[in-house]
Order: structure tokens, then sequence, then C-alpha cells
């Protein structure tokens, strides 16, 4: 990498930073793109053309969050007998790790899901990402290598789960963000679903044998 990128990473990780701080000063409100540059020490105009709004710099700090997660599982993957074991304890690191910050959470739930069409890109990028992860965790590895002639590609079942657990996930931490539960309440509303989601694939399964 030059040192031209480097220097733009490193500017591009401080907006983060700043913006992740301010958020848990103050909570969604706080983030205001002036407050950003000036504390990140960038001009204003710059900050304008690389986001177009707080909704596009949280949501692409949870980006760069999502990629030091899918680093850490690759280095250490989720441990579990049982694929239940291995999820709940995916979903489990998940949340801590988001909600130890909890007004920063709740300022990037709420820009995931402003809609804008800025923030659609990273929200793209990040469910790709944690769709891997969750794929890798569910065979008990640290990441899938599909480059490797020996690993197969994701099956619909498993693409499908993966995508039900993050919309029950998400939905859950919109709970959790307004109040209704607890931390705990979202991971055992991911255990809850996941439960169910396995017995309708036992059942679907006993359906086809029998045809």
């Amino acid at each position: 990498m030059s040192p031209t990128n480097t220097n733009d990473k490193d500017r591009i990780d401080k907006i983060f930073d700043v913006a992740i701080e301010l958020a848990e000063e103050g909570g969604y409100d706080n983030v205001r793109q002036r407050d950003v540059a000036a504390r990140a020490g960038v001009a204003l105009g710059t900050l304008y053309k690389r986001f177009r709004s707080k909704e596009d710099i949280l949501s692409a700090a949870l980006e760069r969050d999502s990629a030091k997660l899918e680093r850490r599982i690759e280095k250490a993957p989720i441990k579990g007998e049982a694929l239940e074991d291995r999820l709940v304890g995916f979903y489990s690191m998940l949340t801590r790790a988001l909600c130890r910050r909890p007004h920063y959470a709740r300022a990037v739930v709420r820009a995931m899901a402003s809609g804008q069409p800025e923030v659609a890109r990273h929200v793209v990028a990040y469910q790709g990402r944690m769709n891997a992860m969750l794929i890798a965790t569910m065979r008990g590895v640290g990441r899938l290598t599909m480059g490797d002639a020996t690993a197969s590609p994701p099956t619909e079942r498993e693409q499908t789960l993966a995508l039900l657990l993050q919309q029950n996930w998400f939905a859950s931490l919109v709970g959790w963000s307004a109040g209704l539960h607890s931390q705990a309440d979202v991971v055992e509303h991911v255990r809850m679903a996941l439960r169910l989601y396995l017995k309708g694939f036992e059942a679907e399964d006993r359906e086809k044998k029998a045809r």
C-alpha cells in the first residue's frame, strides 16, 4: 500500500472513530458532519466528498467493525459441538461487541434503517460479510475458503438460514434500541428463531422423503 493510500485509510479511520465517539457521547443527533470534520482534523468539504450524510458515516463505521470481527473469527472460530451452540455463540459475541457502546449501537441501528441511498452499499457489504461469517460458523470453520477446490459453495439452506437469522437479530436489536428488552433477550430471540427454523427444515426433509 502506498503512503498516500495509508494516509487516506488513517484519515477515514479517524473519521469513523470520531463519529463513534460523538454517537456514544450524545447519541444519533450528536453526530453532525461539521463536528466530525472538526474533531477529526479534516476539511468539511473533504468529508462531504467521501460521506454524504452522518448515516453514511455510521453505516460505513459498522462495516469496518464487521471486517474486524471477520478477522477475529478467522483466527479463533466460534466453538461448539452443536450447530445451535456455535450460532448462538456467534450472536452472543456480536451483540456484546456492538452493545458495549449503547448510544453508538442505537445510532447505528437508526442509520442502517434510514433507507438513504448512500447507506445501501454499506448495508449490502455488511450483510455479505455477515453471511460469510455465519456460514463459516455453521460449518465450524474460521472462514469460507472459496478459492479452495475442496470447499463447497454455500448451500441454499445455509444461505436461507443466514438471511433469516440476520433479519431476526436486527429486528430484535431494534426492540433493544427502543428499550423493549435486554441484550440477553436479543440473543435468546435468535436462539428461539433458530430452533424453529431448524425444526422447519427437518419437517421439510421428512416430507421430501415421504413423497
